[in-house]
């Protein structure tokens, strides 16, 4: 009374499956933890200027050194009029 095929079922094309699953799973979840850190690491410097660097975190932010101030904010940094 032999069985029918008579072996174990091939689940290799599964196993597959759920290993590159898994392996983007990780991928995933070390991605989201990168950018969480980096964040993180924004958040507290920006933080630590605003109780620290008083207005010259404002002036950091209006010019760089591409642009360079516009005339607009250079008047209202030096309070004239036009």
């Amino acid at each position: 009374m032999g069985g029918f095929g008579g072996g174990k079922p091939d689940t290799s094309a599964a196993e597959e499956s759920l290993r590159l699953q898994r392996e983007e799973t990780k991928r995933a979840r070390a991605a989201a933890e990168e950018e969480k850190r980096t964040l993180a690491e924004q958040m507290s410097g920006s933080k630590r200027a605003r109780r620290v660097g008083g207005k010259r975190m404002l002036l950091a932010q209006r010019v760089t050194p591409e642009t360079g101030v516009d005339e607009e904010e250079q008047k209202k940094m030096l309070g004239t009029k036009a």
